[in-house]
């Protein structure tokens, strides 16, 4: 991963320059692209008690994801983020998913949509623009980690000593951060990975900002939409932090993260975090 700097600051040497930071294309002429579709702002629908996120995308997009259901590249109509309780124990999650999305008149078949999980409040979601490109968070930091951690001597007891002396489940606090993106451009499938690179390395910067010690949780996810190319169209070949969409794309992301790490550490402690110094962010 790149090393943080000022926004905007450029390398010195151009052999420290990443893959998208040698595509600076106009930016004018990138806005042409905000004519298509846009992604609006997710509903708030429940299943089996407990609420989702859902944004009915439709046509015209291409999505890469690490999602459980629907994760991989390509055609997708739908996202939907769901919470689930803590110590969450179907073993069926892609079942789960298909039921709450087929529950909204929506396909389940795999492909169809975009399928993310967590236990932080989804209606408590932060969101991040920058010309034209759209971030949406849900941000729960309950268990933050490393992404290069030791090898645990041994996994973690899941049962914890009750008050009465019974073994009861130990559930963890909830731990996920789930990025959803929207760009109104056609993007090649290099880029649309390197857009997935390019939001992950803003999702740390936001929070080591905030912060936090840690490069995310362990159960992060991710999804990046993208325009379908129409005839005649050029889809943009770079989506690096220094590339124009790939820009736009780490201001909103990091914008959302920072809001919703901050919000995440007054729901758990009510303390505001104490920042680096020089940090970009203010209340």
């Amino acid at each position: 991963m790149t090393g943080l700097c000022e926004e905007g600051a450029e390398p010195s040497d151009p052999t420290e320059r990443d893959q998208g930071d040698h595509d600076l294309i106009d930016p004018e002429a990138t806005d042409a692209a905000l004519a298509g579709p846009e992604l609006a702002d997710p509903e708030l629908v429940r299943h089996d008690g407990w609420p989702a996120l859902l944004w009915r995308a439709g046509p015209g997009w291409r999505m890469v994801s690490s999602a459980i259901l629907g994760g991989g590249l390509g055609p997708r109509a739908w996202v939907l983020n769901m919470q689930v309780p803590p110590g969450y124990s179907r073993m069926d999650p892609v079942d789960h998913l298909t039921e709450t999305a087929a529950a909204e008149g929506l396909s389940g078949a795999d492909g169809a949509g975009v399928g993310l999980m967590t236990a932080a409040d989804v209606a408590a979601f932060t969101i991040g623009e920058d010309h034209g490109v759209r971030a949406w968070v849900t941000t729960g930091i309950g268990i933050p980690a490393w992404a290069a951690a030791p090898e645990p001597a041994s996994l973690p007891s899941q049962l914890a000593q009750g008050e009465d002396g019974d073994r009861s489940p130990a559930y963890p606090p909830p731990g996920t951060i789930n990025t959803i993106v929207a760009i109104p451009a056609p993007l090649t499938d290099a880029a649309l990975v390197n857009a997935v690179a390019t939001a992950t390395e803003a999702k740390v910067q936001a929070l080591v900002e905030t912060g936090y010690a840690c490069t995310g949780t362990p159960s992060d996810a991710v999804c990046v939409a993208a325009l379908t190319p129409r005839p005649g169209d050029s889809p943009e070949l770079f989506g690096g932090p220094r590339s124009v969409w790939g820009s736009r794309l780490a201001r909103a992301v990091h914008a959302a993260v920072v809001q919703g790490a901050r919000d995440d550490r007054v729901r758990r402690d009510g303390v505001r975090p104490r920042l680096p110094k020089g940090s970009s962010w203010s209340p």
